[in-house]
């Protein structure tokens, strides 16, 4: 069920991504707010593994604790209508010795019972434990890509608006200054402005 969910969050991640504003090839920009909002679902979701295992480890004791006292009431009932039914009877000692056959017989079967239900728990556990550290990681990981990814998509948006500003600021320089023929440097610089922030 926590996989599920983990798959669901993972999806609406991608999603969010694609509906994101694709402004160069390989870059999208996306709203912070939703994509931590994921990531803090994501993170929210991932202990629940824990917890079901030690729900499901809860409920083996339980069944184990149930067995053990049914054991122990048909052993209490069957002695108690052998000894009313039989307590005058030639057969009371033949009845004793299968009465404490049972006993013994029940009382293994529910102690094998027991330790198999321990050990089935314990690998149920392992188990839980290590999907779950598995998704988690998993997690972190997507996460720490998808922030990689937009550090750098900010980083040369930076770049591209901080040129951009310096590009106009020549421009008007220029215009301010009567110099509408732009030197052959300047067209190189801007050539190479071009080239440096649009590539093809």
């Amino acid at each position: 069920m926590t996989q599920l969910r983990i798959k669901e969050l993972l999806g609406r991640a991608n999603l969010i991504l694609d509906k994101g504003f694709h402004f160069l090839p390989g870059f999208v920009m996306v709203k912070s707010s939703e994509m931590e909002a994921i990531l803090d679902r994501i993170d929210a979701s991932i202990p629940e593994d824990i917890k079901e295992a030690e729900s499901i480890l809860r409920r083996r004791e339980e069944i184990q604790i149930e067995a053990q006292q049914r054991a122990e009431r048909i052993i209490q009932e069957a002695r108690m209508e052998a000894e009313k039914i039989l307590s005058e009877s030639e057969l009371l000692n033949q009845v004793q010795r299968e009465a404490e056959k049972i006993k013994e017989q029940v009382l293994s079967e529910c102690q094998e019972l027991r330790d198999k239900t321990i050990e089935e728990a314990k690998q149920i556990k392992i188990q839980a434990e290590d999907e779950a550290h598995r998704t988690k990681e998993g997690a972190e990981n997507y996460a720490e890509q998808i922030l990689n990814n937009i550090e750098s998509d900010l980083s040369q948006l930076h770049t591209i608006v901080k040129n951009g500003q310096l590009y106009l600021e020549k421009l008007k320089t220029s215009s301010n200054s009567g110099n509408y023929n732009q030197p052959q440097q300047y067209e190189n610089q801007q050539e190479d402005y071009t080239a440096a922030n649009y590539p093809m």
